[in-house]
């Protein structure tokens, strides 16, 4: 029986020996270039919930109304909400001459900062404050300075904006089709200030 203990013994240590000297020889540090920085994953990007006024009539007067919107970076979306007027606590004061809409808005942003916009095909023409509406609140989204209008896609869909609460001194254009007539108008009659 200490045959058999020692013949352990002697295989345990025999392992040991064995697997110590299978390790790496130490040497300095060898350069191999960057070091792993994580993995990335290729995919849309995410969208950029902000802070925007849209605006209503207060009095027969433009008034901004700030509106929390998940993704700014879908121009259609910033003016489907505009269209689908103020919301219940807003409506005690204020009031809308835009008309609801059955579909969705195409927006398009050309070089110029000329807002087009394509509404669905049963939108009357707009009155003057409907435009008016329409045009004050697309002025306060700009496009951020890493994506240029002329990369911006067709259906709307761009980098975030951010709402520019100084306005930029480029003035805005709005250009809107309806089913056998269009508008354009610039911001030129719009509020300075954003404070309602």
């Amino acid at each position: 029986m200490r045959r058999s203990r020692v013949a352990a013994l002697l295989a345990g240590l025999t392992a040991a020996l064995t697997l110590s000297a299978c390790g790496v020889p130490p040497s300095d540090v060898i350069q191999a270039g960057e070091p792993a920085s994580g993995l990335f994953s290729p995919g849309p990007k995410p969208s950029v919930p902000t802070v925007m006024p849209v605006y209503f009539l207060h009095k027969g007067d433009l008034t901004p109304y700030l509106r929390k919107i998940g993704d700014a970076g879908d121009f259609g979306a910033v003016v489907r909400l505009l269209f689908d007027g103020p919301t219940t606590s807003e409506a005690v004061a204020a009031t809308t001459e835009l008309p609801p809409l059955t579909g969705t808005p195409k927006v398009a942003i050309g070089d110029d900062r000329t807002f087009s916009i394509q509404l669905p095909k049963d939108v009357p023409p707009l009155s003057r404050l409907a435009m008016r509406q329409l045009v004050c609140t697309v002025a306060h989204v700009t496009l951020p300075s890493a994506a240029l209008p002329g990369d911006a896609n067709r259906d709307g869909t761009t980098a975030a904006p951010t709402v520019d609460t100084q306005r930029s001194l480029a003035h805005t254009s709005v250009h809107v089709v309806g089913d056998g007539w269009t508008m354009t108008q610039s911001d030129d009659s719009c509020p300075d200030s954003l404070q309602p």
